[in-house]
């Protein structure tokens, strides 16, 4: 293929993808709990190999994996949820103390000579009534996914019904579509693993920020607790979110020596365990790249709205899954992104393979 043709070929794809994704985010609405349904019934959906091994019944087996399936969506929405609300609740309830050490803030920082716009900037940030509507606006994120409840549980049901007879897609196309049999595998697998890898990393750092916030007398630690597990699936930038309520909440109980306290044990369990330690294990359980785990919440926050950020690498998986995984030409883009199976051509039959994909009718 000439220069002229792939230039010509990047810019036509590129020019796709940014009408998909214009058309995702238009229909993330529907996308989102559609997306939030398939990987929760691919991660419960194991679920069923061990009670049919028993002798259990289909029907029974897949009931079980839709209640569990449902189990976890309702765990999700309402651990978010209670966390929210009790920081607003909280909020209100501080709000005389909220706004005297926000007085004292400004006063210290006209005190060391900043100009106006810096300590609006910063009035804006930790005014009570702005907390406040962040705090709503948050609010109405987990109530829109709450709204939604209704449909991924209708997906879960249906995707728990037809995975059932998807299970025995290997005895009906094995050797005919074994290649992309083998593909889903590896990416369902993948999403699992990533679910499991987060959950136990999140566990470990609730456990050591409640526990921290307890022995400094932040109010609510088990809240925050929460907070931390939740924020601990939203990849490298989850714990900064978790952070904010318990740092607010200590500037007001106990000034800015535990605010700093806080901010302190944060930065020592999350950072450590959160953006060094679990990173490594992720990349490594998905073969995704750090950066591009960290490119990835943005990325699907921004086109499916705030349930992207949690969903963002099982999405990233699927979109390399469908449009780099079939491809040999482009194994070098599949290494760039983590996936060290990604290795360079060396057989003739694999050389062939790359030459049709790279001939400009292909």
């Amino acid at each position: 293929m000439t220069s002229h043709g792939y230039a010509q070929r990047v810019l036509l794809g590129l020019a796709a993808a940014v009408v998909v994704l214009a058309g995702i985010h238009g229909a993330r609405g529907v996308l989102g709990p559609l997306a939030l349904g398939a990987v929760v019934t691919v991660i419960v959906h194991p679920i069923r190999f061990p009670l049919e091994r028993r002798g259990w019944p289909r029907w029974a087996a897949t009931s079980t994996v839709v209640v569990t399936g449902w189990l976890v969506v309702v765990a999700i929405v309402g651990l978010c949820a209670y966390a929210i609300a009790q920081f607003a609740s909280m909020v209100v309830d501080y709000r005389p103390e909220l706004q005297a050490a926000l007085d004292d803030l400004m006063s210290w920082l006209a005190s060391v000579g900043l100009d106006s716009t810096a300590t609006d900037a910063a009035s804006r940030a930790v005014d009570p009534a702005n907390l406040v509507s962040f705090a709503a606006s948050l609010g109405s994120s987990v109530l829109a996914v709450a709204g939604a409840l209704f449909v991924v549980f209708a997906y879960v049901l249906f995707m728990s019904a037809d995975g059932a007879r998807y299970a025995r897609a290997d005895e009906v196309y094995g050797s005919e579509r074994a290649v992309t049999l083998e593909r889903t595998a590896r990416y369902t697998s993948g999403v699992r693993r990533y679910y499991v890898v987060s959950a136990t990393f999140g566990a470990i750092v609730a456990v050591l920020d409640g526990l921290a916030l307890w022995w400094l007398g932040v109010p609510a630690p088990v809240v925050w607790a929460i907070l931390a597990f939740v924020t601990n699936f939203i990849p490298n930038v989850g714990f900064v979110i978790g952070l904010i309520p318990p740092a607010i909440l200590g500037l007001v109980v106990g000034g800015w020596p535990m605010m700093l306290a806080v901010i302190a044990v944060y930065c020592v369990v999350n950072v450590v365990l959160q953006v060094l330690v679990q990173p490594k294990f992720v990349s490594d359980a998905v073969d995704l790249s750090l950066t591009l785990s960290f490119v990835s919440v943005t990325f699907w926050t921004f086109v499916i709205g705030p349930i992207g950020a949690i969903l963002s690498i099982p999405m990233t998986l699927l979109v390399r899954a469908l449009f780099l995984e079939p491809d040999p030409s482009v194994r070098w883009l599949r290494w760039l992104s983590g996936d060290n199976t990604a290795v360079p051509v060396t057989t003739v039959e694999e050389r062939d393979l790359v030459d049709v994909a790279e001939e400009p009718g292909a």
